[in-house]
């Protein structure tokens, strides 16, 4: 996996940096060993789709699928903590495409089974993961072709990031520091980010707001009705009962 970065855009944003600026980010004693990214970013994107297919023809890919409306709340909260959008989460799924886009599941899953064989796209669920953790861990491990192995009990806690996070205190300062961050990434100093993350400046650019609203009622359920024809299409293509995905009830926090 790249390190300290999880996440390195490579095929969505980074692709003109090239492949040794991709390289870089994984860790040398790797070269002989099978490597990979968590880039949930590339789900949605036509573009990052092409490209590993022309690039890495023989990508095995993973894909997890969340309820889409925890999903949606959990991405607002993201980037709304890191001073990426400045709006409420009304004005989010209206105003960032991205928001609601991602959770088009069904049509991108088609399009990635195109793309590749069907034996290189693995279509799992979160709550697979969330309540049975070694037997999903095992199911990734045959598919991607590495030997099963044990999870520590330190390894099997539930961490929800995005629950923890608040309205960043002051949101231009915040969204300035991502900025650089990002400067960082790019030209290579993906440690120095990583180390700032770690001391107490952290808390002097992200966080510190008030903490999310809990979501209105009504606009739960509009967003699980207008999810629920997605769902069932899932249903019927991943042969699963997804009932609690169309249940218009939310527990998170949330910014009105």
């Amino acid at each position: 996996m790249p390190s300290p970065t999880k996440e390195t855009r490579f095929f969505d944003l980074h692709f003109d940096r090239g492949f040794d600026w991709y390289g870089a980010h994984f860790p040398t004693s790797t070269a002989d060993r099978l490597v990979g990214e968590v880039a949930p970013t590339y789900f949605a994107s036509a573009q990052a789709r092409q490209r590993i297919a022309e690039t890495i023809p023989d990508a095995k890919v993973v894909c997890i699928f969340r309820n889409p409306v925890e999903r949606v709340v959990s991405l607002y909260r993201l980037k709304r903590a890191y001073g990426m959008i400045p709006w409420s989460f009304e004005e989010a799924i209206v105003r960032d495409s991205e928001i609601m886009e991602s959770s088009k599941y069904v049509a991108n899953l088609k399009a990635w089974l195109r793309t590749f064989s069907a034996d290189q796209v693995l279509a799992t669920v979160y709550d697979d993961l969330r309540d049975e953790p070694q037997s999903y861990l095992d199911s990734v491990a045959d598919f991607i072709g590495i030997p099963r192995f044990e999870l520590a009990p330190s390894q099997i806690g539930r961490v929800f990031t995005s629950e923890t996070m608040t309205h960043p205190r002051n949101y231009y300062r915040t969204r300035s520091a991502t900025a650089m961050a990002e400067w960082l990434k790019l030209r290579q100093l993906d440690t120095v980010v990583a180390a700032v993350k770690k001391s107490p400046l952290v808390k002097f650019v992200l966080g510190g707001g008030p903490p999310f609203a809990k979501l209105p009622a009504d606009l739960s359920h509009k967003l699980y009705e207008h999810f629920r024809p997605e769902v069932e299409e899932l249903e019927a293509l991943l042969n699963r009962d997804f009932s609690a995905w169309k249940l218009a009830s939310l527990q998170t926090s949330q910014s009105r």
